[in-house]
């Protein structure tokens, strides 16, 4: 679910809630017995998309999601077309909390493990504030929200296929989050509205990583790459600065190597420090609490 650039408010489409499970054996494929298998979201283009075609090359089957049928159907086609790995696709549209569940749920009942969930998808920001379908500013839903509720759903199947790890794809461009308007509805900036989303999963990864102890589920955030050159930078006005397989040679360390520290941040293959507010206990509480909150998690 790559949404592409810096959009106006009036160019996004706020699609009804969906999910699509393709089941034409032409589509899709599903793994074989011991097959690692890894979800990756807003794997229909840029970064996810080759993340995608380098796990598949591994002999991983790979779950591929975004919004583009059109998209999505064509990788995966790609990957089971090949010698190495298989691939299925999932629609769902992150601007809404239903469809997460939806997919959740779909996973939930067609797999019975996942090794690896790279949250992925997400949009640069729209330029004027825009909500999401469940009324929460939009960029901090589909970035993260969204793959907060994922990450608590598909929980149990990670544990159940462990050891496995989260990879939350974030940014060096990272901003602190105001408890008190989370939402942004004072002084919008669609900057302002990325950074904290990202920063968000930053925090989770640290504040997930103790939570999990013993369960045998790691958990990494990264800045795979400054500006690299995807559909959603060149749509943004932005001249790129690197490539997609420097973004994804970031990622794969964090799905393969060994050795990492569990919650560590990464920018690029380096072990990096986030913004402050990542470490302190207290923000760690309030994001906690408010995503649990706004998810509806009991």
């Amino acid at each position: 679910m790559r949404y592409a650039g810096l959009v106006g408010a009036a160019a996004i489409v706020l699609m009804v809630a969906s999910l699509s499970v393709h089941a034409d054996e032409a589509v899709y494929a599903m793994p074989a017995e011991g097959q690692q298998v890894v979800l990756i979201t807003g794997s229909t283009s840029g970064l996810g998309r080759e993340v995608a075609r380098r796990m598949a090359a591994r002999g991983a089957h790979v779950i591929v999601h975004g919004r583009s049928v059109e998209r999505g159907e064509a990788l995966v086609e790609e990957i089971n077309a090949g010698e190495q790995g298989s691939a299925r696709f999932y629609r769902a549209d992150f601007i809404s909390l239903a469809a997460v569940e939806a997919l959740a749920e779909a996973i939930l009942s067609d797999y019975d493990r996942l090794d690896v969930l790279m949250n992925n998808a997400g949009i640069g920001g729209p330029q004027e504030r825009t909500e999401s379908e469940d009324g929460y500013e939009l960029t901090f839903q589909v970035n993260y929200l969204s793959h907060f509720l994922l990450t608590h759903r598909l929980l149990p199947l990670l544990e159940q296929s462990a050891p496995a790890r989260i990879v939350n794809v974030a940014s060096g461009a990272q901003r602190p989050i105001d408890f008190e308007d989370p939402d942004i509805t004072q002084d919008y900036d669609s900057w302002r509205a990325y950074g904290q989303s990202k920063l968000a999963q930053i925090t989770f990864s640290k504040t997930l990583a103790p939570k999990l102890a013993g369960r045998g589920i790691s958990t990494y955030s990264l800045h795979p790459a400054t500006f690299m050159d995807t559909r959603m930078v060149r749509e943004a006005g932005i001249e790129p600065r690197t490539t997609v397989d420097e973004g994804a040679e970031a990622v794969m360390q964090l799905i393969t190597a060994e050795g990492l520290e569990n919650g560590a941040y990464f920018n690029g293959l380096d072990r990096d420090e986030a913004h402050e507010q990542a470490y302190d206990e207290q923000a760690r509480e309030r994001l906690w609490q408010l995503s649990r909150e706004y998810t509806g998690l009991e």
